[in-house]
């Protein structure tokens, strides 16, 4: 998928909501347990109750390597279901993935490749030669981590070296990479106060946006500093919605859930004239 494609779904469905599939079976309605595979019958019914609030989904790779190789069967299930389904939908996955040379490619061509998905999320620490593998794919989006909504990130990545934070710095340098075009950024929704400084270094990338809701993050204060005339941002949402309910009500719960936060989505988008 294109940027252009993604900016025009926005401009559709006046939205710019990531809804994340991390499935946990301990929190999914205990009828589902019953089915042959729960996790893609949750997801499925999340899908279809919430397509038409969101312009993409992101599913986290660890809530399905944590069930072996049944979790790996639903995840290929869950993407295949949204690209037949659904194309017009971006797909996140949200793997975090990071080595050097034919490890990064052969990363890519898992995600890239075999699942279709049309994005990835990648740890920079190794830097140009663990990032760019994944950047040769023309039509697809790297997601680099920049800052993360963790309280964690405080470690590292808002340390000053030579006089700058880190993470300014892995912005900057990213851009002189081999088609730099197609990165993104995850910054967490809890690090809205950053956003300023942070869209004067990447005026025109889009940002994924982890932490609104559950995690403490404000959608007000992320679009007056993120926003930018592409909108350029995808707000992540996953335990808010998908666990809106754990009752048989939970496909309808999540939907007025995304309902809810893609209609302060229309609102802020008018009021920015987008």
């Amino acid at each position: 998928m294109t940027t252009q494609e993604l900016v025009a779904q926005i401009h559709k469905k006046n939205s710019f909501l990531c809804i994340g599939l991390d499935v946990d079976l301990d929190k999914v309605p205990e009828h589902l347990l019953k089915t042959e595979d729960p996790i893609f019958e949750f997801n499925k019914a999340i899908i279809d109750a919430t397509h038409k609030f969101a312009v993409a989904y992101k599913p986290n790779t660890a809530f399905y390597e944590a069930y072996g190789i049944k979790g790996w069967k639903s995840l290929q299930k869950t993407i295949k279901y949204l690209n037949e389904n659904y194309p017009e939908i971006f797909t996140i996955a949200d793997a975090k993935r990071g080595d050097i040379g034919n490890t990064s490619t052969m990363y890519a061509k898992a995600f890239f490749e075999d699942l279709e998905f049309d994005s990835v999320t990648i740890a920079p620490y190794m830097g140009k030669d663990s990032v760019e593998p994944f950047l040769a794919f023309e039509h697809k989006h790297t997601i680099l981590l920049a800052l993360t909504s963790n309280q964690g990130a405080f470690d590292f990545q808002t340390k000053d070296i030579e006089g700058e934070a880190l993470y300014k710095q892995v912005l900057a340098i990213s851009k002189t990479w081999k088609n730099s075009k197609n990165l993104m950024y995850v910054v967490g929704a809890t690090k809205a106060e950053y956003l300023a400084d942070i869209r004067r270094i990447v005026p025109d990338s889009f940002l994924l946006i982890p932490g609104v809701g559950a995690q403490g993050g404000n959608l007000h204060d992320v679009c007056k500093y993120g926003i930018n005339k592409d909108v350029g941002l995808l707000i992540n949402s996953s335990r808010g919605i998908i666990y809106a309910s754990q009752g048989e009500d939970y496909a309808q719960a999540a939907a007025d859930s995304a309902l809810t936060l893609q209609k302060q989505m229309e609102v802020i988008l008018k009021e920015k004239t987008l």
